[in-house]
């Protein structure tokens, strides 16, 4: 039965998507004569974590019960007291894991806290759907940088839109709100410059469930962004503006006094690691590149890209002249091309989607 409950303390963790930024999902459950008699799920940053929740349903009932995690429980101090911890006190006599937590506050230290207590530990139960749950926390963790999720929205034969440059709407509008739904996914949405002066796009999340609004991130190499642009004057989240150094005082004066955030980049926007690493120090776990041609190429040609979202309309544009969804200077044989593992085939009205994970 472990795998069943766990599949249930898995499903408590998803259901928190969006809205635990900068910490990982984790859902608990605690099960005592066959029956759930807590269960809970981290829900925001600094609030109570998915074991004390889970813990303050069962009350009395926790002793000798069995708890299941989907996230080692961690065995520190932080904003919440250790959740190792208060299960050894509330009396649980086993305890299941799915993940060990890469933390290194963490990092087998929960799992050894608890062995030494006398409490049984089982670990492994619903491992890989609960690392593919975290997947982004454990990126950031592991490296300091975002995990990058690339979006394309295309043709069939790869277009962006006609050689005239009419690009709205490829694809429909059940797409266009899955969209939306991705973004919400991650805590930073990315696009170029080019993107702001031609579109004047929010880059927000428009869907309706609650959470963590994603920052905002453009890469602005000459500080062309106009102080009137739409996403400084929301203030629905953080706009953090990337440019090369040094940059204009006085432009990036005018921008700050609008909203934004200038971050100078030493050696240039153009390069992708180190862009990346401004945004790790900023605590952007997740981004979510849908910026133009050239944005989507330099990422790519970094190999920094870990999930890859393809929309598919079902259209053929044609055209040489017609823009695609990479520039840059490609490859030159195809052995060097990235390579990527098809996940998930989903249908959004006509359109498809496709979500593919890099290769090791």
């Amino acid at each position: 039965m472990d795998h069943t409950w766990m599949h249930t303390a898995l499903e408590l963790a998803r259901s928190t998507e969006g809205q635990t930024y900068p910490n990982p999902m984790v859902g608990a459950v605690i099960v005592k004569d066959g029956r759930i008699v807590g269960m809970g799920a981290h829900l925001r940053s600094g609030e109570a974590h998915a074991e004390v929740h889970a813990l303050a349903m069962a009350g009395d009932e926790a002793e000798g019960a069995s708890i299941y995690v989907t996230l080692e429980p961690c065995s520190h101090y932080g904003r919440t007291p250790p959740c190792a911890k208060q299960i050894i006190e509330a009396g649980i006599a086993k305890v299941v894991v799915a993940a060990s937590d890469p933390n290194p506050l963490v990092a087998g230290k929960g799992i050894q806290m608890m062995e030494e207590a006398g409490l049984e530990v089982v670990t492994g139960v619903g491992q890989e759907e609960a690392a593919y749950l975290n997947r982004k926390f454990f990126h950031f963790i592991k490296t300091g940088r975002p995990y990058v999720t690339a979006k394309t929205a295309s043709s069939l034969d790869g277009k962006t839109a006609t050689a005239t440059g009419e690009s709205q709407w490829i694809t429909g509008k059940e797409a266009r709100e899955d969209v939306h739904r991705e973004r919400r996914r991650c805590d930073g949405i990315l696009a170029g410059i080019g993107t702001v002066l031609s579109d004047d796009p929010s880059l927000t999340a428009r869907v309706p469930e609650t959470g963590v609004t994603p920052a905002r991130i453009v890469l602005d190499s000459e500080l062309r962004m106009p102080e009137n642009s739409r996403m400084l004057k929301d203030a629905a989240a953080p706009v953090y503006v990337l440019t090369n150094e040094p940059a204009s005082a006085e432009k990036q004066r005018r921008l700050e006094e609008a909203g934004a955030e200038v971050i100078p980049v030493a050696s240039g926007v153009k390069n992708i690691s180190a862009v990346l690493e401004v945004l790790g120090e900023k605590k952007i776990v997740s981004l979510f590149v849908e910026g133009g041609a050239g944005v989507l190429g330099s990422f790519l040609e970094a190999e920094v890209i870990q999930e890859y979202l393809m929309y598919v309309a079902p259209i053929v544009i044609g055209g040489e002249n017609a823009p695609g969804v990479y520039q840059g200077s490609g490859i030159s044989a195809l052995q060097e091309a990235r390579a990527f593992s098809l996940i998930k085939e989903e249908t959004f009205g006509q359109d498809r989607k496709y979500t593919l994970q890099a290769g090791e």
